[in-house]
């Protein structure tokens, strides 16, 4: 078998070509991809080349792990998921690339535990259930957070996680007055901001110089939870001191992450629409790339495979 994958060559160089995939486990699904979404912090990375070592690490390889599809063949263990509508984490499934991480084709190829069953009426918002239960990661970790930095996609998604979760409404930080749009909870400039005692502050900005900025707005042992990727991070230490300040980091999501997101959503409390800014045919995904990670307009862009 063999599919058409987005193919980052090496840093600034994407070509869509045809790869072969490797052969069909017991107990693996082959899932037809209707969409892709293109995630603006660690891809943006792999595109640059500002990737730190990370295993698997290396090019040419396939992107993607925010994708959406059918599933339309299985190995003989899990035939019966044959016709299931299923969230793709990731695929390391082709034979001269490596799947780094991979969900961004017509056709992958993983094991049957890794394929999550969505909501088939999420249509492309369903590419959102890893951003999402990031989030979740992050709010869930400990206490809700107060503030909340950047109204990027997973700074919105910590917002409306917090009020799912009957938390009071946090602030919303965002510089960029083109994404101060918001409803049931307030989004502000910074600098608009005179308040310097916020128990929990998430910062899912991806700004490696955040640190100095947010730092002098904690209460006594408050927070800071990182829930973006960063290269590298620095900040002053004698404010830090003062506050005897914490940091955690929050990681990958958890398979209870995401059964807590979904609940979320089929009961009503958490709400995806929205967020997606922009679509765009697989076939142009030249074009795509570089406009999800500098176009201040975009959102998130997501690639519709069908016609592919």
């Amino acid at each position: 078998m063999d599919t058409l994958a987005i193919v980052l060559e090496e840093p600034g160089q994407l070509a869509l070509r045809r790869l072969a995939l490797t052969a069909m486990g017991r107990a693996d699904v082959l899932i037809e991809i209707a969409w892709s979404g293109i995630s603006a912090g660690t891809e943006k990375l792999l595109w640059s080349g500002k990737m730190p070592a990370f295993p698997g690490m290396g090019y040419p390889l396939v992107p993607g792990y925010e994708s959406v599809g059918r599933i339309v063949d299985a190995g003989p263990e899990v035939r019966a998921r044959i016709g299931e509508w299923v969230f793709v984490p990731g695929a390391n499934c082709y034979e001269g690339a490596r799947g780094l991480f991979g969900g961004s084709a017509r056709r992958v190829l993983l094991p049957s535990a890794r394929a999550i069953p969505v909501d088939e009426s999420l249509g492309a918002d369903g590419i959102l259930t890893a951003l999402a239960a990031t989030a979740y990661h992050a709010v869930a970790g400990g206490a809700p957070p107060e503030l909340v930095i950047g109204h990027g996609i997973v700074g919105r998604l910590a917002a409306r996680i917090t009020v799912a979760l009957g938390a009071p409404a946090p602030t919303v930080w965002e510089t960029n007055p083109d994404r101060r749009d918001a409803s049931g909870y307030a989004v502000i400039d910074p600098a608009q901001d005179e308040r310097r005692d916020y128990a929990t502050i998430c910062e899912a900005s991806g700004a490696s110089d955040i640190l100095d900025a947010i730092v002098p707005r904690l209460a006594k042992r408050g927070e800071i939870v990182l829930a973006g990727f960063y290269d590298r991070l620095g900040f002053a230490f004698p404010p830090a001191f003062q506050r005897e300040a914490r940091l955690r980091i929050s990681a990958e999501f958890t398979p209870a992450d995401v059964a807590a997101t979904t609940a979320l959503i089929a009961s009503g409390a958490l709400r995806l629409d929205g967020l997606i800014s922009h679509l765009r045919p697989a076939a142009e995904a030249a074009d795509a790339y570089p406009a999800a990670f500098g176009d201040p307009a975009c959102l998130k862009m997501v690639l519709d495979w069908s016609a592919v």
